[in-house]
């Protein structure tokens, strides 16, 4: 679909926007890593060169440091509330020679950079109002904000409190909202409970600006559910500055894409990914997600502004400049995952402030950032229809041109396993138990649908990372399928005529249903859209199976969420975290692969999963990787060169 209702840029403007400096996304500065991204652009990319393609392969483990939630953890033993905590997904920051990372149960911590040694923590005991929504236990990391002496963190936690540290002290910041913190239910229809509204994404800081948004249950019990809201606030002050509705309210743009006024009682579209910001332009980039429900839109019919859409806001009035919706009517939970990436490139002669945007069903839509227009032209191509009752589909869904899709996309026949004949031909009877077809192909009430990419993506919170320098992006993404089925509500229980039910997609003999690779890491060059390189990431899949001994197959991959670090030469990527499986379970090596050629150049066995995105720094002379890993007891480890 064309971007709607563009703001009308007068020439006066236009001339301004034509002087500003065409300088590039920096990544991070003077060896530090000040924001969750490296900067607000979120590159993941630091110059860094002390490790190169010469000595990536010494690295030795530096240190390790244990989260400060072990501390709860013996404190409350057996407690039900803690049982199901999650994942390590910290990506720290690096200010100063101190690291401040935020922990799963909702502490504040800073970590000498060089030895590991925590400094100081701060626990606001979040998690005695009980486990957030939808995924649950996760804290991503915080955000850094200076004004001459004044430094500080801030960082939103599950139970929706904002708050802000001292970066010396680690203590709220009393100037700030109500003694260092400020609500984020307040005015948000339908949060009564801090259990339903929370926050795993790192804040936003963009011109002295606090922005935050939201984490909200896929799987509500009723129709009437929490809409996503973007909130502002002024950093020093805690003051609100401006909300934005991703579900519009009464007269406001969109709210003619929700049929019946659905658009009163629908919730989700919310930006639970990290955004990403212009500090030169003033502009915010949010990432929405899918409406309630995820898989049935019978109750909101109609396109539904603003979900799964890319929103670029006036940071100083949260006023809309342009946006794209990347899925209409959305059916498939393909949620906008990560945060944007910003950079300057020049496409066919001409120089673009770029965004660029990847997605669970496996593209990367690329925008002028300024206008919003396409970059590569995308196309409104018709896509299969529902026959589910009260169900309506859009007729068309947007296609870029390019880039080519990074994963596969779709089911078919084709594209079962065929390491041998005979796994072949069980593959394809198991294969008679679903219904299969191309992209958008709806959700059905009769027999299970395989989605591919699934809902988990293609593309995840992880995100993509690009290099300021080349031009290049690199998206690590996975590819495993799901089996969806929509079964009618039980009125006893819930309001929705249909809600979801998933089927279980089993190759033969415990193998996977599908051909490999089941991770894969592409790199695309963003001058001309074109793929550079895929190489496969992860583990090595089923290759122990007995049935594939003897046979000469290459590494196959892992599904799991992996997450890039951009360095001057170098490419980290983690196996990443995911399920345990056959095929399907996240890996415990960290890998450097030659940034320009994707040749694998060293592998790293890391103590557990590799659960955050990895990130680079420098410290008392020596160049730093660290990455979170693992759950209980989740830990940073820190390599570097002997």
């Amino acid at each position: 679909m064309a971007i709607r209702d563009r703001l009308v840029f007068f020439s006066a403007l236009g001339l301004l926007l034509c002087s500003l400096s065409t300088v590039a996304q920096q990544g991070a500065v003077d060896g530090e890593w000040q924001a969750y991204g490296a900067d607000n652009g979120g590159t993941k990319y630091s110059p860094l060169d002390q490790i190169n393609k010469g000595n990536v392969k010494d690295l030795e483990f530096a240190w390790s440091w244990t989260t400060v939630d072990v501390n709860i953890y013996e404190a409350n033993p057996g407690n039900p509330r803690l049982a199901d905590s999650t994942d390590f997904e910290c990506t720290p920051l690096m200010v100063g020679n101190v690291l401040y990372a935020t922990t799963t149960l909702g502490q504040a911590a800073a970590i000498d950079a060089t030895t590991g040694e925590t400094l100081w923590a701060f626990n606001p005991s979040s998690y005695k109002d009980g486990r957030p929504p939808n995924q649950g236990w996760i804290s991503r990391g915080a955000a850094y904000w200076k004004d001459g002496d004044d430094e500080r963190i801030y960082y939103s936690t599950g139970n929706s409190w904002l708050y802000a540290l001292d970066i010396k002290t680690g203590q709220p910041v009393p100037s700030f909202g109500k003694n260092g913190r400020v609500d984020l239910t307040k005015g948000v229809r339908g949060a009564t409970h801090r259990g339903g509204y929370g926050h795993s994404s790192a804040p936003t800081i963009c011109r002295g600006i606090v922005m935050v948004g939201s984490a909200i249950s896929d799987g509500p019990a009723a129709k009437e559910g929490i809409p996503g809201r973007v909130k502002a606030f002024d950093a020093r002050t805690g003051a609100e500055k401006w909300t934005f509705n991703t579900v519009p309210e009464e007269g406001e743009f969109g709210m003619e894409t929700w049929l019946n006024d659905s658009s009163k009682y629908s919730g989700g579209a919310n930006v639970w990914a990290p955004m990403a910001a212009d500090d030169e332009l003033g502009y915010v980039y949010l990432p929405t997600s899918t409406p309630t429900n995820d898989f049935y839109g019978g109750h909101r019919l109609g396109n539904n502004l603003f979900a799964e859409s890319l929103i670029c806001v006036n940071v100083e009035t949260g006023a809309r400049v342009w946006h794209f919706q990347f899925v209409h009517h959305g059916l498939w939970d393909y949620d906008t995952p990560c945060a944007p990436a910003l950079l300057d490139v020049t496409v066919e002669g001409k120089a673009i402030k770029a965004v660029a945007q990847a997605t669970k069903h496996g593209f990367v839509f690329v925008f002028d950032r300024i206008t919003g227009k396409p970059v590569w032209p995308i196309e409104e191509r018709p896509v299969p229809q529902t026959d589910v009752p009260g169900e309506v589909t859009s007729p068309t869904q947007p296609y870029p041109t390019k880039p080519a899709p990074f994963t596969t996309q779709g089911a078919s026949e084709d594209d079962l396993i065929d390491f041998t004949p005979e796994l072949r031909a069980e593959a394809k009877e198991i294969l008679g138990q679903f219904k299969i077809g191309p992209l958008f192909t709806p959700p059905g009430a009769d027999k299970p649908v395989i989605m591919k990419p699934s809902m988990g993506g293609g593309a995840n919170w992880p995100g993509v990372g690009v290099d300021p320098e080349t031009g290049i992006l690199y998206v690590p993404s996975m590819n495993r399928p799901t089996a969806l089925m929509l079964r009618k509500g039980d009125p006893a229980r819930t309001n929705f005529r249909y809600t979801r039910g998933f089927a279980s997609v089993e190759g033969p003999r415990g193998l996977p249903l599908f051909k490999p690779p089941y991770g894969r890491i592409t790199a695309i060059d963003l001058k001309t859209g074109d793929h550079l390189w895929r190489v496969t990431n992860g583990g090595d899949g089923p290759l122990d199976h007995e049935a594939l001994e003897g046979l000469d197959l290459p590494p196959l991959g892992t599904n799991c969420r992996a997450g890039p670090l951009i360095t001057k030469t170098l490419l980290f990527v983690a196996d990443g975290s995911g399920r345990s499986g056959t095929a399907t379970g996240g890996g415990t090596r960290l890998r450097a692969f030659d940034k320009l050629t994707g040749e694998a150049l060293a592998t790293f066995e890391l103590p557990d999963q590799g659960t955050g995105v990895p990130m680079t720094y420098r410290s008392g002379g020596k160049q730093f990787v660290v990455i979170a890993v693992g759950s209980r007891p989740a830990q940073l480890v820190a390599l570097a060169l002997p």
